[in-house]
């Protein structure tokens, strides 16, 4: 967010039922860990705040190498929280703020973690050949079955944010017991038209491609008004990631093809994705009409639609991502994980949830009854079946004011 906004005034969580509408409001009181708001300001500083408990893996996989970012190991019955980023950013860069905040650290405890780099995107990656030829989106998403075996996960959580929330969209659609629910951030599900296809070859022969990637990342109103920021990126897409490797991710990224899915009962046989899902835009943002395309697409029974007022660019986990944890705590708590261990007393604390916040978690299952807590035994989410036999179609809306 631009330097002259406040914080995060509050959280405004609307439950869209037949039964009305219900609010409820919070007060951001716990801050950032120290230094993690400027994690542009000293790119190798922030670069080098790695987590001692984080390990690193290259896994082979049937198209190529993956470089992947653990912490944890699989615990019981709980699924791995898996992460992909976004076009011109790698794993650090895209969500090291969301997972050193303090109360997401809260979540990730109770979860094994798994940073999933694009083939050649993480730091230091050595530069790919002449001819070499990148995955497409689809074999990208076909890569992660391997790094859910390689790990010995029964199932993920995924959280992406623009190409990763392709890949993990496609990933879902392809391998759908393999995914538990999906965090989808800034998700474009449509593929390029002939006419932008080609406005975006021209772009390309007369733009540098870090700011081809900006354009990308960050509005034409942000791109104008908020220039120390979009500097910040603009030095880290041309120093941290290779250049010839993000050209070649940018350039499948963007010769994508439509997700294809469609809301259930509009077209005969449409596909959708299963699992719970939360969608996550800014109100002026890039990719808003796409993620709005996006929500009208996918199954209301399981589908929540956060929309930041006051997002416009590439920061969707910061530098206040204190509500989109708050979010990310009652997803969970929609799909049976429900409890945490109580936080210190006070506004922000999550252990025992409000009877709105409570409706919600229970309009994204079919019922929480077996689904006591966090360690124990619990069934995986319903399918678009059992939630619409048991809810009718309703559809879930949030919004966060910055």
């Amino acid at each position: 967010l631009p330097p002259s906004l406040p914080a995060w005034a509050g959280l405004l969580l609307q439950e869209m039922t037949m039964a009305g509408l219900h609010e409820l409001r919070f007060t951001e009181e716990k801050p950032l860990l120290p230094g993690q708001d400027a994690e542009l300001d000293n790119s190798d500083a922030f670069l080098a705040a790695v987590d001692t408990d984080w390990k690193e893996h290259d896994i082979e996989t049937p198209y190529g190498l993956l470089h992947v970012v653990i912490r944890g190991s699989p615990k019981g019955n709980r699924p791995a929280i898996l992460t992909y980023h976004d076009v011109g950013l790698n794993h650090k860069l895209c969500f090291n703020t969301f997972f050193n905040y303090e109360d997401m650290q809260e979540i990730t405890k109770h979860f094994v973690v798994c940073h999933v780099d694009a083939p050649g995107q993480q730091a230091g990656a050595s530069q790919f050949p002449q001819g070499y030829q990148y995955p497409s989106m689809d074999q990208l998403a076909a890569m992660l079955p391997s790094v859910v075996q390689h790990f010995g996960f029964k199932y993920v959580i995924g959280i992406g944010v623009g190409a990763g929330a392709y890949v993990l969209a496609r990933f879902a659609l392809i391998f759908p017991d393999l995914v538990e629910g999906l965090v989808l951030m800034n998700i474009d599900p449509n593929g390029k038209g002939w006419i932008d296809w080609a406005a975006s070859k021209l772009s390309g022969l007369t733009s540098t491609l870090p700011d081809t990637v900006l354009s990308h990342l960050f509005s034409q109103e942000e791109l104008v008004n908020n220039t120390e920021l979009v500097q910040s990126y603009r030095q880290q897409i041309s120093s941290v990631v290779n250049q010839f490797n993000l050209q070649l991710f940018l350039n499948m990224y963007n010769s994508r093809r439509d997700l294809d899915i469609n809301r259930p009962g509009t077209v005969p046989n449409a596909k959708t994705l299963r699992c719970p899902v939360m969608l996550v835009v800014g109100d002026n943002a890039p990719a808003e009409e796409g993620v709005v395309e996006c929500n009208s697409k996918l199954d209301p029974t399981n589908t929540t639609f956060l929309k930041v007022r006051g997002w416009q660019g590439a920061r969707p986990l910061s530098p206040q991502p204190g509500k989109l944890t708050e979010a990310f705590k009652y997803f969970l708590q929609g799909m049976g994980y429900s409890e945490y261990p109580r936080a210190a007393p006070g506004p922000r604390s999550l252990a025992v949830p409000s009877a709105s916040m409570t409706r919600l978690a229970r309009s994204r299952t079919a019922s929480l009854t077996s689904a006591s807590s966090v360690e124990g035994t619990r069934p995986r989410a319903c399918t678009h079946s059992e939630s619409a036999e048991a809810m009718g179609q309703v559809n879930h809306t949030m919004e966060v004011s910055c």
